[in-house]
């Protein structure tokens, strides 16, 4: 299942990074002068974005090349015609699933794995990728030529080996855009993506390693992900994990190419990886509706664990195999669910004016509080609260029982996580 790294590697440093040579893939790399360039301007667009403020991470991502990771993704529009990259700014992947992006809808319910993508701008949603990871990878090294694909009507695809050198500068200049990338389609649907750079890395720095962290990833998606955190840390103390065989076979294939040999797993996300448990860190690229409690026993004391959760990133600082808390980050996350977790619950929007429902933080709301609040009651909850934005927001997780919160852990508003319920009571304060 796990391929762990090989004894042909350089020997660690102290810190478990390896001291890693110009590598033969460079060589045979026809792309490199070039990606190298295209690498180094979306590494200024995210830092001018305020992203990469850690010089470890910045490096990563010049060094690391996404184009080995995506020999080939498909473009929304006809065969011919000038497609732009799913997720590109403005667009959401698989557009008509949207994690309550969009006034009166709900969260995608497809995905392969832990395959996730998330676009990162609010209104905007991931369709089916991430959660197995931040991205799934299709079948490596598929010939044929670039347009229609059976079983990807609406899509064109831009593959490496393109006959045509426009289409190919056009698959290298989208590999390097910041926005997702769909890596998967199947009967018209999006399966799986790479995730946005620039949301990896503000996923990557609140995820606060250290040196000598060892990390599990839940979701291998392209396996550009591992491969970053593998840049930081070192292959052994990196695992990355998918549900999907295809997807870990070509992040496995993926991430050889570009010189890197972290864990590469099949099996099931919301179980974790307990073979090369415990970790410091568990990072996901999928939505969970509750914080499986397995992540949780897999944690050394302190932990992190960083998932999409409502379409926001929670960040819980782990006490022990059955108590976790913490807070939300600021930036909006649109990831489709783990796989086999089920789909995410309906937000219902019925009887709300239209102006809040444009309103990121009212819609991530509805979201946290979706099938225990009606939506009238979290509306007035909104307002009477300042219109509360998402690090106001937390959960808890103590024994059997997990909750969102909003302020305050035991304070007046709260709601349990995982399959909708009863309907709670409303409180005023």
């Amino acid at each position: 299942m796990g391929s762990t790294g090989g004894s042909t590697r350089s020997a660690p440093d102290a810190t478990g990074r390896v001291a890693r040579p110009e590598r033969t893939r460079r060589e045979a790399d026809g792309y490199a002068q070039e990606a190298a360039a295209l690498r180094t301007g979306l590494v200024r667009e995210i830092v001018a974005g305020g992203g990469l403020t850690d010089p470890a991470w910045r490096t990563a991502f010049e060094e690391v090349p996404r184009h080995l990771f995506v020999p080939y993704y498909y473009e929304t529009g006809a065969p011919g015609e000038a497609g732009t990259a799913v997720g590109a700014a403005g667009t959401a992947a698989g557009a008509a699933s949207t994690a309550a992006g969009a006034p009166g809808t709900a969260a995608a319910s497809t995905g392969a794995g832990a395959a996730g993508i998330a676009a990162g701008a609010p209104g905007t949603a991931a369709a089916g990728a991430p959660g197995g990871g931040a991205a799934g990878a299709g079948e490596a090294g598929e010939a044929g030529e670039a347009g229609a694909v059976r079983g990807t009507v609406g899509y064109t695809r831009l593959w490496r080996d393109d006959p045509h050198p426009l289409r190919r500068a056009r698959w290298l200049a989208g590999a390097y855009a910041d926005a997702p990338l769909a890596t998967r389609v199947r009967d018209g649907e999006l399966i799986t993506s790479s995730s946005q750079p620039s949301l990896m890395a503000r996923m990557l720095h609140a995820l606060q390693v250290r040196d000598g962290d060892r990390v599990l990833e839940i979701g291998a998606g392209t396996g550009y992900n591992a491969a970053l955190l593998a840049h930081r840390l070192g292959d052994a103390h990196v695992t990355t994990l998918d549900l999907d065989p295809e997807i870990t076979e070509a992040a496995r294939n993926h991430l050889a190419a570009a010189g890197f040999r972290p864990a590469v797993v099949t099996g099931d996300g919301a179980r974790g990886c307990p073979l090369h448990a415990p970790y410091d860190r568990i990072i996901a690229t999928c939505a969970v509706a509750s914080i499986p409690f397995a992540w949780l026993g897999q944690c050394r004391p302190d932990a992190l664990i960083l998932t999409p959760l409502a379409t926001g990133l929670i960040a819980l600082r782990v006490a022990d195999a059955r108590h976790a808390e913490g807070r939300f980050l600021a930036i909006p996350a649109y990831f489709v669910p783990l796989r086999g977790s089920g789909p995410p619950p309906q937000v219902p929007t019925h009887g709300l004016p239209s102006r809040p429902l444009l309103d990121d933080s009212f819609r991530f709301l509805l979201n946290v509080a979706a099938g225990h609040m009606e939506p009238v009651e979290a509306l007035a909850l909104w307002e009477h609260e300042g219109r509360p934005g998402r690090e106001r927001y937390g959960v808890t997780v103590r024994g059997d029982r997990q909750w969102a919160w909003l302020d305050d852990p035991e304070g007046a508003y709260g709601w349990p996580l995982g399959p909708p319920g009863r309907l709670q009571p409303f409180p005023y304060r």
